[in-house]
C-alpha cells in the first residue's frame, strides 16, 4: 500500500516535447479545475504539498510528473494534467491546453492508465465527455481507466449509489469508485488498483 507514498517530483513541462522519454508506465490524473484533483493526489501519496492545491482553480498550467518506486528506484510515473473548464483562464489558454492534453492522451506511448476526477454533485460534464471520447480508442486497446467520484462525503447513501450507477453507464468500460479525501473513503482501494495496473 505504501508504494504511492514514494512519489517525488520529477519534472514539469509546458509542452509535450518538453516531457522526458522513458519506458516507465505512466498514470495520468485529469479532471475539471474544481474536481479536487490535487487534493486527491496528495491524499493518495500521503504528501500535503506534492500536487499544488490552489484556492484558485485552473492555476496548474503545466503537466507535472512525479516518480514512484521504492528504495529510490522509479518503476512508474504519475502525471498531473492541468484542470480544464475553469472560467478564469483566458480562452486562448484554454484552447491551447485542451490541445496539449488531447495530444498527450492520444500520443503518449507509455500511458497505461487515466484517472478522471469528477464531482458527483455535478456529474460528468460536457468537457469530461469530450475527454472520454478522446481516450475511448485507447481504452479499447487496453488503456486502464478509472473515474473517481470525489467529495463523496457530500452525498448521502442514496445519492452516492445513484451517482455511481449513472457514471458507470457513462464511463463506457471504465471503473467507477466513490472517493472522499476528507473521510479517506476509497483511498486504499484506489491505491491498490493503481499499484496492480502499474505492476501487471
Amino acid at each position: 500500500m505504501g508504494w504511492l507514498h514514494t512519489a517525488r517530483f520529477l519534472t514539469t513541462a509546458a509542452q509535450l516535447h518538453h516531457l522526458p522519454t522513458y519506458d516507465l508506465p505512466e498514470i495520468a490524473f485529469v479532471g475539471r479545475s474544481n474536481a479536487g484533483k490535487s487534493t486527491c493526489i496528495n491524499v493518495l501519496t500521503q504528501q500535503k504539498r506534492l500536487a499544488f492545491a490552489s484556492k484558485t482553480p485552473g492555476r496548474t498550467q503545466h503537466i507535472n510528473l512525479f516518480a514512484m518506486g521504492r528504495q529510490g528506484k522509479t518503476d512508474a510515473v504519475l502525471a498531473d494534467l492541468p484542470g480544464y473548464g475553469y472560467a478564469a483562464v483566458p480562452k486562448q489558454d484554454k484552447i491551447r491546453w485542451q490541445q496539449v492534453m488531447a495530444n498527450y492522451l492520444l500520443t503518449r506511448p507509455n500511458l497505461r492508465a487515466v484517472v478522471l476526477m469528477c464531482d458527483p454533485r455535478h456529474g460528468l460534464t460536457e468537457l469530461d465527455e469530450i475527454l472520454l471520447d478522446v481516450i475511448r480508442p485507447r481504452v479499447e486497446e487496453g488503456l486502464k481507466f478509472l473515474v473517481l467520484l470525489t467529495k463523496a462525503d457530500k452525498l448521502n447513501r442514496a445519492e452516492a449509489n445513484k451517482a455511481l450507477q449513472i457514471t458507470k453507464l457513462q464511463a463506457g468500460g471504465g471503473e467507477v469508485r466513490l472517493f472522499s479525501a476528507l473521510k479517506k473513503q476509497g483511498v486504499d482501494e484506489v491505491a491498490s488498483t493503481l499499484y496492480q495496473w502499474m505492476h501487471p
